[in-house]
Parts: C-alpha cells; structure tokens; sequence
C-alpha cells in the first residue's frame, strides 16, 4: 500500500515493540513504537516514566508518525481526566501531529457503541482500580461490577494466559448481568479471544484497552478503523 500513514504508539515496555495485535487487525497499515521503560502498575512506576512521555513523541515524530497514541490505559487515567487532557495535548504539541491515549481511546470505543453501563474486568491492584473507577465515572460511565487479578509487574501482566483473561470478563459480566458491554482494562493484556469468546456467549460488546488503542489510533490517523473479526467494536466508526 503506497503512502500508507505511520502509526506512532508510545508503549510501556522499555523493549518498545509494536504489539502484536497491531499487525494482525491492521496488517494493511505501517505501526511505529516507542518505549518508556514501565515496570510497576503503581503511581511510583508512572511517576517514575510520565515525564518521558513527551520525548517519546518526539521520537516517533521524527521517524515520521503522523498520528501518535500512549499505549497505557493506567498511566493516562492513574492522575484524573483532567491530567488525561494534558498529557494528550502535550503529546500533540511535542508531535506535531493529532495525539490521544488510550484512556481516551475506551472513552472514545464506549461513545461509538453507545453503552454507558459496564461490567469491569483489570490486571490491577486496588488503588489503580479506584483511579480508574474514578476516570470512568467522571465520564458518565457507571461501572456495574469490577473484577481483577492484582497485578504489579508489567511483565507478569504480559504472562497472563488468554484462557485467564477471558475468565476474568466472565466474572465481570457475571457479577453484572445487565451490563451493556465488558470493558477489560490494561494495555498488556492478551483480549482477542475474550472479546470473540464473550461476545459469543454474552451478546454484548467487549470493549478491551489494546484494541480499543488501535482502533481509536487509526481512527485520528483519518482511516477506516473498522476490521473483520475483531469485535464488534471494529464494525463501527466513532462518527455513528
């Protein structure tokens, strides 16, 4: 595909790999990556990489991204909406280029599909887990049940088997059966097939905060984010 965009994502691992989910959904547009260096899903490890940020869009401004997205859905929402909205701009002025995080990016999935009632599933520990209570209530989005697996390290959260994630959305949906859809939070979960599993079973959307990352990133890039096979999240566009 010629002149296809470059898509900038500030991810948390220092590794700074594109995720793998990137090429799968979106084989048909180019990922770029950078990393910040997270090891601890607590504000001491976001305090410790959040003043990095800026540069790493810089970076991904120079290797020529033409969007850029943070990929960390807890070191966007850890301090509030309204330090969100700062660090989103501060990404876009330091780019030069339309920005969001991913935060925005499940605010942004919840708007499209519109649901406002979810069940919640997270890799988190307790005080995360109020921070993003907080983010999403602040949002207008009530959240109906809220189950997690107590994590830290963010190399434990990228060992967690898929089978596990989509039990743990089980647990979610089952602990709020009227729920408009799942919201399954942290960026370095493995959520495809607890999206297709869910789906299937619960029929209703599962919102996850890696794909709705993607999809929200090509949808600033000013492309179609819809996909087949993703969920029915990939079958929508932010403007419906």
């Amino acid at each position: 595909m010629l002149n296809r965009p470059q898509l900038g994502l500030i991810v948390p691992p220092a590794s700074g790999a594109v995720p793998p989910d990137a090429a799968t959904i979106y084989p048909q547009y180019s990922f770029l990556a950078e990393g910040l260096g997270l090891t601890e899903l607590s504000s001491n490890g976001y305090d410790s990489v959040i003043e990095t940020v800026g540069a790493a869009a810089v970076r991904l401004a120079a290797r020529g991204a033409s969007v850029v997205s943070l990929m960390g859905t807890s070191l966007s929402f850890y301090r509030g909406p309204d330090f969100n909205a700062v660090l989103e701009n501060e990404i876009a002025v330091r780019a030069g280029v339309p920005a969001l995080t991913m935060s925005t990016a499940i605010l942004e999935a919840a708007t499209a599909l519109g649901v406002r009632r979810l069940a919640v599933a997270t890799a988190y520990r307790d005080d995360v887990n109020a921070s993003l209570q907080r983010f999403l209530e602040a949002a207008g989005i009530e959240v109906l049940s809220l189950e997690h697996l107590g994590i830290a390290s963010v190399d434990a959260v990228h060992q967690v088997p898929e089978d596990d994630v989509t039990d743990l959305g089980r647990r979610a949906f089952a602990s709020a059966p009227d729920a408009e859809a799942v919201l399954i939070s942290c960026g370095g979960l493995a959520t495809r097939a607890a999206v297709r599993t869910i789906e299937a079973e619960a029929g209703i959307p599962v919102i996850t905060s890696p794909l709705a990352g993607l999809w929200a990133t090509v949808s600033r890039a000013g492309v179609d984010p819809r996909a087949e096979g993703a969920g029915r999240l990939f079958q929508t566009t932010l403007e419906q």
